[in-house]
């Protein structure tokens, strides 16, 4: 990595402290965009930062830039060919049939922009600094983080580089082992288990909607053993996720019995989300943070996907807001309203949101009746995970 603290920085030498929470973001956000079109216009990590800040969440002691990724680092994962071709890309602001055939740059999902490489390769700079801080105990926060579709030799999904795959492998590399990567993304992580498949002492658990792109992550689907998948139905409610976290999701991760815990907490799973069609309110987000914190020392969450800026922005910060310890007001400040009134979105139906959004982070809790086959997934996993105790 990149930065005033060099490449082999550790936590005592970067001078956090192992236990206190630390926020990794980073101005490559302002004013970067994939294109008006495209659902990642939206300002999400400026968005988290400015309330966190508006809230006085975000001293100094909190918050570390992260640096950017060199690619010397990214080709602990990715081909070394890939990286040329999207630095060369950004350089020259095209690519050719050829380079967009093999690599995937260029497409609508992962358009050439002017930050296309400098983006991603800081978001993986992010975690790789996490993942030093955390080694030896302590927590930080990447909502920059959480490109889980990224593949070693081609972009996917919007996701130009796989930074959680970068900073498992980099746990690894600093004497980390058994590591569980939990995903509560709309979209399943198939990114992330092709990378990870069969490898010892890892465990990836997956909820993730049904019938959604990429059309991976079947129940019966363990990416050699080490992969716990949950394809949800269309509108999964509070009541239940409560009984997925409850009776699946924490029981997994406590049979394993983790040296660490990365946490990919994409917001799309919300009700308002345009590219998903579940109903959780941001409290179920809160949960499930809140829940790994209690189960590990060393804890690394991401953010990931979320295409609505008035919900991402409201659940991530309230993400860091679990983390750090802060109380969530019901009603925000008004500097923390202003941050919200000032966003747009022209691809969304709620071009004039509702008030409810600028005076509160919390969604209102929405519950609901709880559907067999959900009840009888969960039951098929436990026993599944029970049989590898």
């Amino acid at each position: 990595m990149t930065g005033p603290n060099g490449p082999g920085a550790t936590s005592t030498e970067i001078g956090v402290s192992p236990t206190a929470p630390v926020f990794i973001g980073s101005n490559v956000y302002r004013g970067s965009s994939y294109g008006g079109s495209h659902p990642l216009a939206i300002p999400r990590v400026p968005t988290v930062t400015d309330l966190c800040r508006a809230l006085g969440w975000l001293p100094p002691d909190s918050y570390r830039t992260s640096p950017r990724a060199k690619p010397q680092a990214l080709t602990t994962f990715h081909t070394a060919d890939y990286i040329a071709a999207l630095q060369r890309a950004e350089e020259r602001q095209q690519v050719d049939d050829t380079t967009r055939r093999r690599h995937g740059l260029g497409t609508v999902s992962n358009p050439v922009y002017p930050q296309m490489y400098r983006r991603p390769a800081t978001s993986a700079g992010g975690v790789l600094m996490a993942a030093e801080m955390i080694a030896r105990g302590g927590v930080a926060y990447v909502p920059g983080g959480g490109t889980h579709h990224g593949m070693a030799d081609r972009a996917n999904g919007f996701c130009f580089l796989n930074d959680p795959v970068l900073g498992i492998l980099h746990l690894r590399a600093l004497g980390l082992r058994r590591i569980i990567y939990v995903d509560i993304d709309a979209h399943h992580c198939d990114g992330v288990e092709e990378a990870l498949a069969g490898m010892k002492d890892l465990r990836i658990v997956s909820i993730h909607e049904e019938g959604r792109w990429p059309f991976t992550g079947a129940l019966t689907d363990t990416a050699g053993g080490i992969a716990f998948n949950l394809p949800v139905p269309r509108e999964l409610n509070d009541t239940e996720y409560d009984l997925i976290l409850d009776r699946f999701l924490l029981p997994a991760v406590d049979s394993f019995r983790p040296d660490a815990i990365v946490l990919q907490c994409g917001a799309d799973a919300l009700l308002e989300d345009p590219l998903s069609r579940l109903a959780l309110s941001n409290t179920c987000h809160w949960r499930t943070v809140a829940a790994l914190a209690a189960m590990t020392n060393r804890y690394l969450v991401l953010g990931g996907g979320g295409y609505n800026p008035w919900s991402v922005g409201r659940c991530w910060a309230g993400v860091w807001a679990t983390l750090a310890g802060h109380d969530i007001p019901e009603t925000l400040p008004d500097r923390a309203q202003q941050v919200l009134r000032a966003l747009t979105w022209t691809r969304g139906k709620q071009r004039t949101p509702p008030a409810a959004w600028m005076r509160s982070l919390r969604d209102p809790s929405r519950p609901g009746a709880i559907r067999p086959e959900i009840r009888d997934r969960v039951e098929r996993l436990r026993q599944r995970f029970a049989r590898q105790v």
